[in-house]
């Protein structure tokens, strides 16, 4: 068995990916980081890109209540939950494939119909290239950030990643 070194998982040796946080066990592959956004995406945790509190709607919760949050709010995603716990996402790329010209013949359904099933959520100690890395495999614009328990804590997006690599750049 080998420790994870970024939450401390026991997984079993030769395992590229933490099973609980889905970090690299074996980051060693990696050439020096030759500048301060390559240092800065290989160091810093998702933390440094101020992960904002999430938006949570039920899985009851009809399809017309939800699209009113997202454009009272004007934010891309909310997260669906039952019981507390995190079971969906739903964004505005769900509203644009999924409900499409159907929108106000489903406006009266629960989200759960449409919504993003299972979302993959980064732990809040995930490094910043590492998120960069899963939004651009899965296709996310947003990911749920949570702590080492599961819990939600936040939600990240591509402009949150924008905006860290802009002011790297600045700096």
């Amino acid at each position: 068995m080998i420790a994870c070194p970024y939450c401390s998982h026991e997984n079993i040796e030769g395992t590229d990916e933490c099973e609980q946080c889905q970090q690299p066990i074996h980051d060693t592959y990696l050439t020096p980081p030759t500048c301060s956004v390559e240092e800065g995406l290989l160091n810093d945790r998702v933390g440094v890109l101020n992960p904002k509190v999430p938006i949570t709607v039920k899985l009851s919760d009809t399809v017309q209540q939800v699209l009113d949050v997202l454009v009272n709010k004007g934010i891309g995603c909310v997260v669906v939950v039952d019981q507390g716990q995190p079971v969906g996402i739903f964004s505005e790329r769900d509203a644009l494939m999924r409900l499409n010209t159907e929108a106000s013949a489903s406006k009266d359904r629960p989200v759960v119909d449409f919504m993003t099933p299972n979302p993959r959520m980064l732990d809040n100690e995930a490094k910043v290239a590492f998120a960069m890395q899963r939004m651009d495999l899965g296709g996310y614009r947003h990911i749920p950030i949570t702590d080492r328990d599961g819990a939600l804590q936040g939600i990240i997006s591509a402009r949150d990643i924008l905006r860290y690599l802009t002011d790297k750049l600045a700096s």
